[in-house]
């Protein structure tokens, strides 16, 4: 199959560690390597045809020069001159897999995901796969285990049946507690992953059927007689971005088709939406802290914080709960009950105009 990986990003959420040029995916948001690498070569074992990587302008360069030591497998980098949400993206990735390959079956991911069995990850696209080669919509739906309230929910139409893939009923945006909990105890709903499996030429066809302006704007795209070479395609984006606006694959497609389906999911997923979700995904020490990159950490009736030290020693004195988050230019400071209000400090740096430290 071919592989799709999604490396968007705006560098909000991960502030200040992450800026514009080097968001989530470019980061070693737990040392080693970045979240892109692992998500590449989480998929290794497939023996995909080709990678596809589309990412934005601003940080093709770095995503290329991350990529170089892959072998094995052929990577491309395809820039999108602005961000248009995922059905642009998307849209594009088919569209180029189609010209040398309708039926190819591709299998889109997010870069940023954190996964803890590998082996499970692969064998639930390997299953999605059989599934996209009968002609379905294929997406992986994450088993809940609390009643969260910052995902979308998938519900499926298991019938009385245990293993999927399960038609899918309906997608449900972030439902507040009361909602969440009872989607928990129905047994029939999934966390909305991101992740998509169909062969090319299906996922276009809802493009086309669904979202014609953007399948008018894809068709003008003229491919080069050589075999996957895509510089040429540089202007020809430019042009295309230029006229169509930004959707999600969710709503322009999968929430109107009739041939969706839904895999069940349990590989150890998260996908690491801001600081607070690294105390799920790392491992902490006998005070509830989680220290990334710290020299080391002295703490004095602290507990359950999580620091990353920019290779400093950080000391903790009578505090709980704190994300601390220490970088060359710029420090944060905040509970972990308020770590999705990270990105108000984005938008008041640009309302300020302190471009230096976005």
């Amino acid at each position: 199959m071919y592989i799709v990986i999604l490396a968007g990003g705006s560098g909000t959420r991960f502030w200040p560690l992450s800026r514009k040029k080097t968001p989530k995916q470019l980061m070693s948001v737990f040392g080693g390597k970045s979240m892109l690498q692992r998500t590449l070569e989480r998929v290794l074992p497939l023996k995909p045809k080709r990678v596809l990587i589309v990412t934005n302008a601003m940080q093709a360069e770095e995503t290329t020069r991350q990529l170089e030591y892959v072998k094995g497998v052929p990577v491309d980098i395809i820039a999108e001159p602005v961000a248009r949400n995922t059905a642009p993206a998307i849209g594009l990735a088919a569209s180029i897999i189609a010209y040398h390959d309708p039926d190819g079956v591709m299998a889109v991911l997010p870069a940023d995901h954190y996964i803890s069995d590998e082996d499970g990850f692969c064998r639930v696209i390997t299953q999605g796969k059989n599934a996209a080669i009968n002609g379905y919509l294929v997406t992986l739906g994450i088993t809940p285990t609390r009643p969260e309230t910052g995902y979308g929910y998938i519900e499926a139409d298991n019938g009385f049946r245990q293993h999927g893939p399960f038609p899918v009923k309906r997608f449900v945006e972030k439902p507040n507690r009361e909602k969440a909990l009872e989607f928990l105890t129905a047994g029939n709903f999934f966390w909305n992953s991101g992740m998509f499996i169909w062969k090319a030429c299906t996922i276009l066809d809802g493009i086309s059927r669904y979202m014609p302006p953007l399948a008018v704007s894809l068709s003008k795209l003229v491919f080069s007689e050589s075999i996957w070479e895509l510089r040429d395609l540089k202007p020809q984006i430019e042009a295309i971005y230029g006229e169509i606006g930004g959707e999600s694959i969710d709503f322009g497609v999968m929430e109107k088709a009739d041939n969706v389906q839904v895999i069940p999911a349990d590989f150890g997923w998260s996908d690491v939406g801001s600081w607070s979700a690294i105390p799920e995904v790392a491992d902490a020490d006998d005070l509830g802290h989680v220290a990334i990159n710290a020299k080391e950490v002295i703490s004095v009736d602290a507990g359950d914080c999580l620091v990353y030290g920019d290779n400093r020693l950080v000391t903790l004195v009578g505090v709980k709960d704190l994300i601390v988050v220490n970088t060359p230019d710029a420090l944060l400071v905040c509970p972990k009950e308020r770590a999705q209000d990270v990105k108000k400090v984005v938008e008041e740096l640009a309302r300020r105009g302190l471009t230096e430290y976005l």
